[in-house]
């Protein structure tokens, strides 16, 4: 199975490239079409003054037929392309799942104590080792 990989951001819903331990991770998620029209790709709305996508927005707009749909409804029908070097294994595989954030605890090596982060779990393909893509948080 080959992935296929983002020409530019302007395609992608999300996307991260970052070191985790030994392993390093690509994963990034593509926009889809409108489920109303089939012909506009969702996106968030734009800002009627410069024109960019709002950030922050709660919805993502389809701007052909400007139907809506909720944030979080949409998120989760989107599939994550992920592209790995195993941290534990240093095994190079593809993997495919649900854009769906699980709440996860870990052990935050700073402070010493658990913490609950949001994450998107999924397993090496040889060794079965959990990894995860952590939501960056601020």
């Amino acid at each position: 199975m080959s992935l296929k990989e983002p020409a530019s951001m302007e395609e992608c819903v999300y996307f991260t490239n970052r070191a985790v331990g030994t392993g390093k991770i690509k994963a990034w998620v593509f926009r889809e079409n409108c489920p109303k029209c089939g012909k506009g790709v969702m996106g968030k709305p734009k800002d009627e003054k410069t024109g960019k996508p709002k950030i922050r927005a709660e919805e993502y707009a389809c701007p052909e037929c400007s139907h809506t749909i909720e944030k979080q409804e949409y998120e989760d029908t989107l599939t994550t392309n992920i592209k790995y070097t195993c941290p534990h294994c240093s095994h190079q595989g593809e993997a495919q799942q649900s854009f769906k954030r699980k709440k996860i605890q870990r052990l935050n090596e700073e402070t010493g104590k658990k913490e609950t982060v949001e994450a998107i779990r999924f397993q090496c393909e040889k060794c079965r080792n959990n990894i995860d893509i952590t939501k960056k948080m601020k």
